[in-house]
């Protein structure tokens, strides 16, 4: 696994923390910095900060194009891997389009059900066609 791949399963373990925990993910860094060993890639930080501080936006534009699924419905964890696949293809330049969607797909993969990684390819697919009109 690439270092940016670590960097995303790392943000999706702290989000996915963060929200069972009803703390700030902030929180979840700040603890895991305090008691483990554990390094926090500047990536992992990137991701959980944009997240955070686009979640209105990206939960808004999950819940338009969900079609027949609310945030509340969704796995939590796919939901967590939609925030950040969603983050990535709309506010980060430095990924492209296809990768944002297809890491997003492969944290899918390994981390939830069988069915996931079609969902979250179809509504990011989605979401990536819709990209020019969505940041208009």
């Amino acid at each position: 696994m690439s270092a940016r791949g670590k960097a995303r399963s790392r943000a999706l373990d702290i989000l996915f923390e963060a929200e069972q925990r009803s703390v700030a993910p902030s929180e979840v860094i700040q603890r895991r910095r305090e008691r483990t060993d554990q390094q926090i890639n500047p990536y992992t930080e990137e991701i959980v900060s944009g997240v955070v501080e686009k979640q209105g936006q990206i939960d808004e534009i999950l819940r338009t194009y969900a079609q027949g699924w609310t945030l509340e419905r969704m796995p939590a964890v796919d939901r967590v891997i939609l925030r950040i696949g969603t983050w990535e293809l709309l506010f980060n330049d430095e990924v492209p389009d296809g990768v944002a969607v297809s890491e997003a797909v492969a944290l899918a993969r390994t981390m939830s059900t069988d069915d996931s990684p079609a969902f979250v390819n179809g509504l990011l697919g989605r979401l990536q066609s819709l990209k020019p009109t969505l940041l208009a």
